[in-house]
């Protein structure tokens, strides 16, 4: 099985990110409600891809993103940024610092269920 973190400090958009990407069958699902949660649990788990949230009261997503690209364990991992920001600079400046994907909320299931399969594909399978 596939483990994905689902970041984001709202608990209803974490059980919405859940809830669409519940058809994936082949998933499981760890949840942070905090950027710093969110790095103590990728030294906790072993993770195949990570849904991240910009604007975070502890730690902004980006900071998130940028610490897991700096690491060699990390670089590869695929991050979809799910944010509510929908600027241009907001998205160049993730897609800079590495991120795999930027959506934007409200989001599209169906979207949301397609890229992470695509992803999810592109990824080996670890032991």
């Amino acid at each position: 099985m596939r483990t994905i973190l689902v970041v984001d400090d709202s608990p209803t958009i974490r059980k919405m990110v859940r809830a669409a990407l519940g058809t994936l069958t082949d998933v499981g699902f760890i949840e942070a409600g905090s950027g710093l949660q969110a790095i103590e649990t990728l030294a906790l788990h072993p993770l195949q891809m990570v849904v991240l949230d910009l604007n975070m009261p502890d730690m902004h997503g980006l900071d998130v993103l940028r610490f897991l690209r700096s690491h060699s364990r990390y670089r590869a991992l695929p991050v979809i940024v799910l944010t509510t920001r929908g600027d241009e600079a907001s998205r160049d400046a993730v897609l800079e610092a590495g991120a795999t994907l930027y959506l934007t909320k409200p989001f599209s299931p169906s979207l949301l269920v397609s890229s992470v399969r695509e992803l999810l594909d592109a990824v080996p399978d670890q032991p």
